[in-house]
């Protein structure tokens, strides 16, 4: 099993931060490039993996009390994550991505995957700014 998790500071609080990342209309503006999600009836989901062309059968769960999404493959148990926000006061909030693979040929490896929740922490940081922005103005 490999496990990889990054942490952001954002410039927002954590109910509009977790508003974004929960908004599943949004996903994609966010998630790594090769991925997409489909709401099914939540919290059921399917990925769809650009690199490998498959549909996977996955659960998504948003707990707003806890500023916590939770995700994972459904029937296979190749992976799971979650998505936890914080805040940090003055205004700020500190958003932690952790993955879990428990199938070595579903990990793409540290450097892969550390790169896209690089990425992924980014781009919602960029779209929490401009709906903050647009909301402030």
């Amino acid at each position: 099993m490999a496990e990889y998790e990054r942490s952001r500071t954002m410039p927002a609080l954590p109910e509009h931060v977790f508003d974004q990342a929960a908004d599943v209309t949004q996903l994609d503006t966010w998630l790594p490039d090769r991925l997409h999600v489909d709401v099914d009836t939540p919290p059921a989901v399917t990925v769809h993996e650009d690199d490998s062309g498959r549909d996977l059968p996955a659960l998504l769960r948003s707990e707003r009390d806890q500023m916590r999404l939770e995700w994972g493959t459904r029937g296979q148990g190749s992976y799971a994550g979650w998505l936890q926000v914080a805040g940090i006061g003055s205004g700020a909030s500190e958003v932690t991505v952790h993955l879990s693979f428990f199938e070595a040929d579903h990990d793409p490896g540290e450097r892969a995957v550390q790169e896209a929740l690089d990425g992924s922490l980014r781009r919602l940081e960029d779209q929490v700014r401009m709906r903050v922005d647009n909301t402030a103005g």
